[in-house]
């Protein structure tokens, strides 16, 4: 399926606005940073967890612990994904017994990914809270969660795909709305 970028949402300034206001809000609600522990879901949430957490290094001069949650074998589609799914390396090197856990994704679509996420963290310990933090939320939920830190709302249509590249994996920095081409 092939999509074709309609409207450019996010430019670099705004992804950096955006971070740095998550940040800020995690500070107000987090003030122990040696309790806290940022994790990224793989890839682009990984680098946003990254990014956060030299946002909040920045603010009040400590890193929280950060991490990368790989959730490939978590998925409920998996078979719809790939015969041979590439199975990347979760690197959590910190117990999160106990933690206060922000866990990061790009995109807030249907939930299930979260719902992976969580079930994935959950192998790894049993921290006293995890929080949800999303550079964009586009709706159309099919399991109850929702985010405590959003970058944008974005309300889309189904035909619709939003597409975070990140200089990491893009070389450039920005968030676009695309649409199914034919």
């Amino acid at each position: 399926m092939t999509f074709k970028e309609k409207a450019k949402i996010m430019d670099k300034e705004a992804v950096e606005k955006s971070l740095v206001r998550i940040a800020h809000e995690i500070l107000e609600k987090e003030k122990d940073i040696e309790s806290l522990a940022i994790i990224g879901i793989k890839n682009r949430g990984a680098y946003l967890g990254e990014r956060l957490a030299d946002k909040i290094e920045g603010i009040v001069g400590r890193r929280p612990s950060v991490g990368a949650l790989d959730i490939t074998l978590y998925r409920d589609d998996l078979t719809r994904v790939s015969e041979q799914p590439v199975v990347h390396a979760t690197e959590i090197n910190f117990n999160i017994d106990g933690k206060k856990i922000v866990l990061v994704d790009d995109v807030l679509f249907t939930g299930r990914t979260i719902r992976c996420a969580l079930d994935a963290l959950i192998d790894f310990g049993r921290p006293s809270q995890i929080q949800l933090a999303v550079l964009i939320d586009r709706g159309h939920r099919e399991l109850p969660i929702r985010p405590d830190y959003v970058g944008k709302n974005v309300p889309t249509s189904l035909k619709e795909t939003i597409e975070v590249r990140l200089s990491e994996a893009d070389g450039k920095d920005e968030v676009v709305i695309a649409e199914k081409a034919g």
